[in-house]
């Protein structure tokens, strides 16, 4: 049996398993928000690939007599506390953000559906004791989790990466479990189970492609948390280190100056915002399309 099969049953949930990735873009194309999500997140791409180039100045290099600058036909959006031109540092400073965020959200959605998945098909007494146990390490404050780890392994791409995509995989694994009750319920997985289909088998060609939906928008919404959590770590200085630009990282060295020097502090602010935005457009364009309900997720 096929997701086609199971969307009757499923109500007005449209299955991902009909629709190739160009006909998942073209789903979100079509919708205005997710057209505005896509051009958002594919800019913010671009300039982490292709940001150090496009800088019109030195990222690194300062100048005490042009500290705090307002915007000129020289720099746009002004100069920093070190005379730091804002613009440039700006479209190099999500880099970092990106380059982590995205693999550990990645990390998160793999590892945390194949273990919903698997839960959902053992079922019984393992299943409750994974869920409690999945609701103890929620109960967790995420940013005291993250400074934990960090202050035992110290910094790093991989730390971070780690890190997050563990934490963050936790919520995922509730999500998956939830999702999977669903389809474990429907006749063509009784079916298939009376034919002897082993367990990898089930899980792989049965239930999966009956919730990439669900995993497709976990993805969207884990990567706009862990980029929230590895700013928010670089705010409090324990991401990326000086002087790599980092829009968390340059909001906390402009902060003191926000009364008088606005503009040190408002580009990487609007920056950050415009790309955890658009993920959400994306996430919500996805959700509702395939008929996913976002509410009361574990975050």
């Amino acid at each position: 049996m096929n997701a086609s099969s199971s969307t009757t049953a499923r109500g007005p949930r449209l299955a991902l398993a009909s629709l190739p990735g160009q006909h998942t873009l073209a789903l979100l194309w079509a919708n205005r928000q997710g057209r505005l999500g896509l051009v958002l997140i594919g800019l913010h791409l671009l300039l982490a690939v292709a940001g150090r180039w496009l800088a019109p100045h030195d990222i690194s290099a300062g100048d005490s007599l042009a500290s705090l600058l307002p915007p000129s036909a020289e720099h746009w959006l002004g100069t920093d506390q070190l005379g730091r031109d804002v613009l440039s540092r700006t479209l190099t400073g999500g880099r970092e953000a990106i380059y982590t965020s995205l693999p550990a959200a990645v990390l998160a959605v793999v590892w945390g559906s194949a273990c919903g998945m698997l839960l959902a098909i053992i079922g019984g007494r393992v299943e409750n004791i994974a869920m409690r146990l999945v609701d103890a390490l929620l109960s967790i404050p995420w940013l005291l989790f993250l400074l934990l780890v960090i202050g035992v392994m110290g910094p790093g791409p991989l730390v971070f990466i780690l890190t997050l995509g563990i934490f963050y995989g936790v919520a995922v694994v509730r999500v998956m479990v939830t999702a999977c009750r669903e389809v474990l319920c429907l006749d063509y997985i009784q079916a298939a189970r009376l034919r002897g289909d082993s367990l990898m088998r089930l899980l792989w060609r049965e239930i999966k492609p009956n919730v990439l939906d669900t995993i497709l928008v976990e993805l969207a919404m884990r990567w706009s948390w862990a980029l929230l959590a590895f700013s928010s770590l670089s705010f409090l200085g324990f991401g990326v280190s000086p002087p790599t630009p980092d829009w968390g990282l340059m909001v906390a060295d402009g902060r003191g100056f926000m009364s008088f020097a606005p503009w040190a502090v408002l580009p990487p602010i609007v920056a950050l915002s415009s790309l955890i935005i658009a993920i959400n457009l994306v996430a919500d364009t996805l959700a509702k399309t395939l008929g996913i309900d976002r509410a009361g997720r574990p975050e």
